[in-house]
């Protein structure tokens, strides 16, 4: 088993990795609450989960980067390069969000431990 997880190709059923804006995460702000819907730092991995996708259920737009997210719509922002990003977020309580995408896992040791770290996604999805 464990020279399989090491060697045998990771497949995941998508390439997306979803982060949502709650409906009211601009309201419960607005009123003094301590809003965190996303982490300071999302870690991707290039060809398998190199998608990030932010989807805006609030009722007010979003600001990621460059881009203005309305209510409703959703961001697909593909990565191509293994590297730290940083974003202005107006969803997340800093204002600030950083997307770390670390180079596809080599087989042995380094998918191995990507698995590890993976294991409920890579082992779930991974067919048998």
């Amino acid at each position: 088993m464990l020279a399989w997880a090491a060697f045998a190709p990771i497949e995941l059923a998508s390439r997306d990795e979803l982060f949502e804006i709650p409906p009211g995460t601009y309201a419960r702000r607005m009123a003094g609450s301590q809003v965190e819907i996303l982490p300071d730092r999302i870690d991707l991995t290039l060809g398998l989960n190199d998608v990030l996708l932010l989807r805006n259920r609030d009722e007010v737009p979003q600001q990621f980067g460059p881009v203005l997210i309305m209510p409703g719509q959703s961001f697909r922002l593909p990565f191509e390069v293994a590297s730290t990003y940083s974003f202005a977020c107006s969803a997340h309580a800093s204002g600030q969000m950083s997307i770390v995408v670390a180079p596809t896992p080599e087989p042995g040791w380094q998918r191995l431990q990507w698995r590890w770290r993976h294991r409920q996604r890579a082992f779930m999805e991974t067919p048998a």
